[in-house]
């Protein structure tokens, strides 16, 4: 299996380097290492002769779903595996997915368990994000529970599903991932081979507030695609989507936002009339 790692990055050279060491450490090597850097301004473009042998791209600042994508369009390996700066990816990381993927060739798409890290401790995972990897659409319903860094993916799978959606500045893992399993098997190799950090500012789960309200974008989405949702998933995205327009409801009366209130009450009472 020939593998290329995209590495999508902005601003974050002192911790590119430690990314990119963890892939050249690791027991399976890939075929090639692309660093996208999304318009950085710190010294990020220096990576180039940190690592001579790293593919380095230059872009205008225009999103982590450009960078990703970019990546893919630049690849020229069948198999892609995602890297987010931040993160650090065990030794074997590559080799178990490998080894997973030459036992089932039918499955295009795997992912790992991950261990979390905030000012250098490890920190405990709330349940509620524990991998089970029965049913990768019901259990990325709710919120992202595939981390980008742990995926290995078949490039037919963007050709068939499509690539990350550029129009979302965040959940775009959380986008594509559900579109893929609607139409195609997402297994999880059961090992923590990842180690997310957390606790730097420039994170962008931290950005925005309120992140349902960009879940519910692909959640209405996929709502229109009636070739391909059959009646089981429909209730389940209606289900959940009801859920999160609630809960965006209760959070736009306690802070007044009078524009929310009526964009929200307004989509309850569509479900009631349904």
């Amino acid at each position: 299996m020939q593998i290329t790692v995209v590495i999508p990055t902005y601003n974050r050279y002192a911790l590119l380097s430690r990314a990119i060491n963890s892939v050249l450490s690791q027991t399976y090597k890939p075929i090639e290492i692309i660093v996208v850097d999304d318009g950085s301004t710190d010294n990020t473009r220096d990576i180039q002769s940190d690592f001579p042998s790293v593919i380095y791209i230059y872009q205008e600042n225009s999103g982590v779903s450009s960078a990703r994508n970019r990546g893919i369009k630049s690849t020229s390996s069948e198999w892609i595996a995602f890297l987010d700066s931040d993160d650090e990816w065990l030794p074997t990381k590559l080799e178990e997915q490998v080894v997973f993927h030459q036992e089932d060739s039918t499955i295009l798409m795997s992912y790992t368990d991950e261990t979390w890290i905030r000012d250098g401790m490890n920190v405990k995972i709330p349940k509620k994000f524990k991998k089970i990897g029965k049913d990768a659409f019901a259990e990325n319903l709710s919120y992202c529970n595939i981390a980008p860094s742990s995926s290995l993916i078949h490039k037919n799978l963007f050709k068939s599903i499509g690539m990350f959606d550029e129009a979302l500045e965040v959940c775009e893992d959380y986008d594509l991932w559900l579109r893929i399993s609607l139409k195609s098997t997402i297994a999880l190799v059961d090992k923590k081979l990842i180690k997310k950090y957390a606790g730097h500012a420039d994170q962008l789960s931290f950005k925005h507030w309120g992140m349902d309200r960009f879940r519910i974008i692909t959640l209405e989405n996929l709502l229109r695609d009636e070739e391909n949702l059959i009646p089981e998933k429909r209730e389940l995205i209606e289900k959940e989507l009801l859920k999160k327009y609630t809960l965006l409801l209760k959070g736009a009366l306690k802070h007044k936002r009078k524009q929310d209130i009526k964009t929200y009450e307004e989509k309850i009472a569509e479900f009631r009339l349904v």
